[in-house]
């Protein structure tokens, strides 16, 4: 009898230890626990805990005290920390301790960053973003480093040389994913330095089949190669990052997946800037990825960690995405009984997050021909499961359907619940049967959060699901406060490809906004886009490597040209969606922080507010569409110098009046068309003292204003002709 009472004692004890070491899933972001989860599941098949040891996870976490100490005690290895922010790798056996431990506030990794490119199926084409907003000549990005972090980057293209193609300008990359990591001292990959070595190297790991960083960095800031095709800050030195996207998990071993993740963006984005900081130079960042938002709080350590690598000289910008199209939204107000809409996908499942102050039902209908099938999921009923996890399946016409659901507070507001919706079909979610989500109860204030699949109205069906809206779907981390998120607009709707086909793309003209680009407000309630510039049909280079393994890829029709350089092949290609102008934004501030290498990104926020095109004037700005308005390089780079309270200038750029500085001390002054009457040219330095008033004469289409005897200095040439587009102010250098 005592044996077995020992032996029972012993049970309950073991039931006791495995109880108590569940882990804390609270404090998790969903990658994480659902890793964690399947670590507790499968800890008594050792072959799996062998597999599970052997792999790591790149996270954030947040520890109160003794982090170092905490860390190393589960064989963590430290890669930054800020303040009590660590970014660290952690081996997968050990995320359930971690969690336990009373120091751990929280533990946050998340993964599937997607590219920002085109809307279409093909890629389209148009004038480039700077078209038409000619540059100040003084301004040229010199001196300042323009970070890229991308993928797909062919570090041979001349667009990355100088003008003349003699300099090379690349100084360095880290790519993440290469498998050349011998001797390499970096977490994941490794990186490669200098010229030849660069060279040598042609292109990152996934170059031969990606060429996204290839057209964005070229935007930001390739210098054209004797081209029209000229980046925003064509002189300034380049560091690039390549990192993991979906894109490239085909080319990720399966031991290392979780490695790529949010912390290690932010390790790449520290990487940029500590380049920066070692060569004494300010420094912005081109980023054109991102993920959906959402209401657990993943980017409550990647926002706090990215305001930890901001500031004087450090700026980051991101892309909105490229969601406005879609009915990403819903809402049902108090006193109104239901909302809802149908789901459609062109896969086998749909979701979204449904938030709310008060209890409600949530109710799924399948539509069919004999009848309709009703599944009803009270949400009180889901919290009240362990796990607050509801998962049920059914059957239809012979197809399983599975809804799963995951109640939890929101992270922004402690009286409001959230719900992960999920629903998914052995073969085409809404089709041929269509399917309805539902929210239903009176009181309550209910909003719907689309993050896959579409909402569709389908009036002839049920005529009141027709709830939908195109807002909210501004992704992360462009959601931050302080990264600045860019939106795109439209110009140029058709052009001549290199084959003479001409091309159509109609997004947006005369700087509107693009209907594509993401709108907010954020899931919190702020206002985003911060600003928009011409995303729309943007030329810039495209990776040869590429061109050569993919000659008949469908966005090889929109190729501008093609040509030799080197013994190889390259293109000028047009990408559109707010990939293309978020380096047009980040190229423009590259030229503000030359003039002022200490901007922060409030700094760049007032810039904004101060000196931004509003296209709409019916609109209140800032706004969810347009942010501040379409950015203006010389009025920003203006009011940067503190030029715009100088009386006599204009805050514009004249629009048929090119001011080029040259070499002998003299600045030519050329008319499209040769003014009838005189006109004059007044010259300013930064103090506003007029220095020079010349009156120029008639009939000829081009001056020369001599100003070799004035003092080295930068100076405001002030252009009054007979009309607007010939009345304007550049800067220029003497």
């Amino acid at each position: 009898m005592k044996v077995k009472y020992l032996y029972i004692l012993l049970l309950s004890l073991l039931a006791l230890q495995m109880h108590a070491q569940r882990p804390n899933y609270g404090k998790m972001s969903s990658m994480l626990r659902q890793i964690a989860h399947e670590q507790r599941v499968n800890q008594q098949r050792s072959h799996k805990v062998r597999s599970a040891q052997s792999q790591e996870v790149c996270a954030f976490i947040r520890i109160k005290e003794d982090g170092e100490q905490l860390l190393r005690d589960n064989h963590c290895k430290i890669l930054a920390q800020y303040g009590d922010i660590y970014i660290a790798s952690i081996p997968l056996n050990r995320l359930g301790m971690l969690s336990l431990d009373h120091r751990v506030s929280r533990i946050e990794a998340n993964r599937s960053n997607s590219i920002h490119t085109d809307i279409l199926a093909n890629n389209i084409n148009a004038l480039p973003v700077y078209s038409g907003y000619q540059l100040p000549q003084a301004y040229t990005g010199k001196d300042v480093v323009v970070g890229v972090m991308d993928i797909g980057f062919d570090l041979t293209h001349p667009n990355f040389y100088d003008a003349s193609a003699t300099n090379y300008r690349i100084k360095c990359m880290w790519d993440h994913i290469t498998t050349d990591t011998l001797e390499s001292d970096f977490y994941v990959g490794r990186d490669y330095v200098g010229k030849d070595e660069l060279l040598a190297l042609g292109h990152s790991f996934d170059g031969i089949d990606q060429t996204h960083g290839t057209h964005t960095l070229g935007i930001a800031a390739g210098s054209g190669y004797n081209t029209p095709y000229r980046g925003l800050a064509y002189e300034s030195d380049i560091c690039l990052v390549a990192n993991a996207c979906s894109e490239d998990l085909p080319l990720i071993d399966s031991v290392n997946i979780y490695k790529y993740t949010y912390a290690t963006d932010a390790l790449g984005f520290k990487y940029i800037f500590d380049y920066a900081d070692s060569v004494g130079k300010p420094c912005v960042i081109s980023f054109s990825e991102g993920s959906p938002q959402d209401f657990y709080g993943y980017d409550i350590l990647y926002y706090a960690l990215l305001d930890s690598l901001m500031g004087p000289g450090h700026i980051l910008v991101a892309s909105a995405g490229n969601d406005g199209d879609n009915v990403a939204y819903f809402h049902k107000e108090p006193g109104r009984e239901l909302a809802g809409n149908f789901l459609y996908s062109i896969h086998d499942h749909a979701s979204g997050t449904i938030k709310t102050d008060r209890d409600i039902d949530i109710r799924t209908v399948v539509y069919q021909a004999a009848g309709n099938d009703t599944i009803v999921i009270p949400t009180q009923r889901i919290i009240e499961l362990p796990d607050s996890e509801y998962v049920d399946t059914f059957y239809v016409n012979n197809l399983r359907y599975i809804i799963d659901v995951y109640g939890y507070p929101s992270c922004y507001e402690e009286n409001e619940m959230c719900y992960d919706y999920y629903i998914s079909v052995m073969g085409k979610l809404g089709s041929p049967d269509r399917v309805s989500l539902e929210l239903i109860g009176k009181e309550a204030d209910v909003h719907f959060y689309k993050t896959s699949g579409y909402l569709l109205a389908r009036p002839e069906i049920n005529p009141a699901l027709c709830d939908g809206e195109k807002l909210c779907t501004i992704h992360s981390p462009s959601s931050a406060p302080n990264v600045i998120c860019v939106g795109a607009t439209g110009y140029r709707t058709e052009i001549t490809n290199y084959l003479g086909q001409q091309k159509t793309n109609a997004n947006g003209t005369n700087g509107a906004r693009s209907s594509y680009s993401s709108v907010g407000p954020t899931f919190d309630g702020r206002i985003k886009p911060d600003v928009v510039a011409p995303g729309t049909n943007v030329i810039s280079s495209y990776s040869s490597y590429y061109l050569e393994k993919h000659p008949d890829a469908s966005d090889i029709q929109w190729d501008v040209a093609h040509f030799d350089f080197n013994g190889r092949t390259y293109a000028w290609n047009t990408n559109t969606g707010t990939s293309m102008s978020t380096p047009a934004v980040s190229g423009a501030i590259a030229l503000w922080l030359q003039a002022n290498p200490r901007l922060t990104p409030q700094d760049i926020m007032e810039v904004f507010k101060r000196t931004c095109q509003r296209v709409d004037d019916t609109l209140d700005y800032p706004n969810i569409y347009y942010g501040y308005g379409q950015i203006d390089v010389y009025k920003g780079l203006l009011d940067v110098l503190n030029l715009s309270g100088i009386e006599g200038i204009s805050m514009n750029q004249p629009k048929k009046v090119k001011i080029l500085p040259k070499d002998n001390g003299k600045v030519q002054i050329s008319f499209d068309e040769a003014p009838t009457t005189p006109c004059w040219v007044h010259v300013y330095q930064t103090t506003g003292a007029k220095v020079r008033s010349e009156k120029l004469p008639s009939h000829q289409d081009t001056v020369f204003l001599d100003i070799q005897d004035l003092p080295q200095g930068v100076y405001v040439i002030q252009v009054n002709g007979q009309t607007q587009d010939t009345t304007g102010s550049t800067l220029v250098r003497r």
